[in-house]
């Protein structure tokens, strides 16, 4: 917790700040513990760099904004340093620990479900560690759903697989239905590996425990293929969607030059933030247009997409473009706006309403084009992770194993400014993580595929 009358070690490693942050007084960063920790760490007998709850890293690392906050008289906003601490508040020989996945899948879940068991079995001597199984649904008992039991020999070779071996489900569950099942369950912490939603279900599960006077630990570790949760630097699952992504786009490159006038368009997943298509655009020069839920874009019109399209075709013959799948979606989203079982807005398919756009307006000015249409988005969520994304893995589960263990609670572990930090839950649920239109980021897509700004 932060603490005014101590000396703050601060880790000021710069990072591209690449989405649009609030003002510094929205952000909370103190991070709620369930009591005071006064077990010495087992850890002990082997290790020696412990950290505390004054190592801090910096929110924001640029010069100006410490100098901002100097001149008004403010501490500079610092995140509490994740890591494993000299004194536990658990007692590793009587703990109750749980793991469970909720949401859409994403490469590198079994990763952290094999990091936290590792980390707990072989670091702390925890022996009591289950699985629930299909996300929130097992804990209710009208689903019959049984619990696994976790241990070194179950999890070992599961980072090899994608998906989660626990399998995973969305939509909302009653918050008093699962209190009861943790409680029934002695569980004492509760690791939850989810995204947005997962998140704002933790921090009232957090509220219904405080209710009722439980100890039991919730930490959650950020998971989105999008990349859209605030204050995280990136999720894990992301560099490997990027990879699988521009696969796709180099076999839409092969197919465009293949054919006279021909246009290679590929979907890649973001409902609401456009990184892993922008960042696929950056690695490849292939790319001519990238359209992301940010940029809004015109498809009549002189300045619009279509006309922008024809003129690249008729000047270098072929063209590719990667669409996020949030994108365009005044073009194909009714005005009912369905909702799907987790209360999100369901979104029209703009690929195949480009691809079909791009057709029938080549075929009315009678112009020759061939369209390649590539939608990988549930082989890129389905593949194992890479080598980066699984180290980031690991350090993930373990560091959300280090701060279980020192009884924190309703935090979410944040990889910040390159260091890996405490976040509370209530600052990381405030927004959505968006591509800043004005950063350096969005500029080096526009520098690298040339294209206008598709607006009339």
């Amino acid at each position: 917790m932060e603490n005014k009358n101590c000396q703050l070690n601060f880790s000021t490693n710069e990072i591209d700040l690449i989405d649009e942050m609030g003002p510094d007084e929205e952000i909370g960063t103190t991070i709620q513990t369930i009591n005071e920790p006064r077990i010495l760490s087992p850890l002990r007998q082997n290790f020696r760099h412990f950290v505390s709850d004054q190592d801090r890293v910096l929110f924001r690392a640029s010069h100006a904004s410490l100098q901002k906050r100097i001149r008004e008289g403010k501490e500079p906003l610092s995140f509490e340093l994740a890591g494993p601490r000299e004194n536990i508040y658990f007692d590793p020989t009587k703990v109750r620990a749980a793991i469970v996945t909720c949401g859409g899948l994403c490469p590198g879940i079994n990763n952290v479900i094999r990091a936290v068991v590792m980390a707990l079995y072989h670091g702390y001597g925890v022996r009591s560690i289950i699985g629930i199984r299909y996300g929130f649904q097992g804990f209710i008992p009208k689903y019959g759903l049984p619990v696994m039991e976790m241990e070194p020999k179950i999890v070992e070779r599961i980072h090899e697989s994608g998906g989660t071996i626990l399998a995973s489900s969305r939509g909302p569950q009653p918050i008093d239905e699962i209190v009861d099942s943790l409680d029934r369950l002695n569980v004492s912490m509760l690791f939850l590996i989810g995204g947005d939603g997962t998140f704002r279900a933790g921090k009232k599960i957090t509220d219904e425990v405080e209710k009722r006077g439980l100890k039991i630990s919730i930490i959650t570790v950020p998971k989105t293929i999008d990349n859209d949760i605030y204050l995280v630097s990136k999720t894990f699952g992301f560099d490997t969607a990027v990879e699988m992504a521009c696969q796709s786009i180099r076999c839409a490159h092969t197919e465009a030059v293949g054919c006279p006038n021909g246009i290679g368009l590929v979907k890649v997943m973001g409902r609401h933030s456009g990184f892993i298509a922008a960042a696929a655009t950056n690695a490849l020069p292939e790319v001519n247009f990238c359209l992301i839920p940010e940029s809004d874009f015109d498809l009549e019109g002189k300045k619009g997409l279509l006309k922008t399209l024809e003129a690249r075709l008729r000047s270098r013959d072929h063209a590719v473009v990667v669409v996020a799948e949030g994108a365009g979606q005044k073009y194909v989203i009714g005005d009912t706006k369905e909702q799907d079982i987790s209360g999100n807005i369901k979104l029209g398919d703009i690929g195949t309403y480009l691809r079909d756009t791009f057709r029938q307006y080549f075929e009315q000015i009678e112009m020759t084009s061939f369209v390649r249409y590539i939608d990988p988005s549930y082989i890129i969520r389905s593949v194992p992770a890479n080598v980066e994304d699984s180290l980031y893995c690991a350090n993930l589960g373990q560091n959300a194993v280090h701060a279980a263990m020192a009884g924190k609670t309703s935090m979410m572990v944040s990889l910040w400014n390159d260091k890996y930090v405490h976040v509370p839950i209530v600052s990381a649920i405030k927004r959505s993580k968006k591509v800043n239109l004005n950063s350096r980021f969005w500029h080096s897509v526009l520098e690298c595929t040339g294209q206008s700004p598709l607006k009339n």
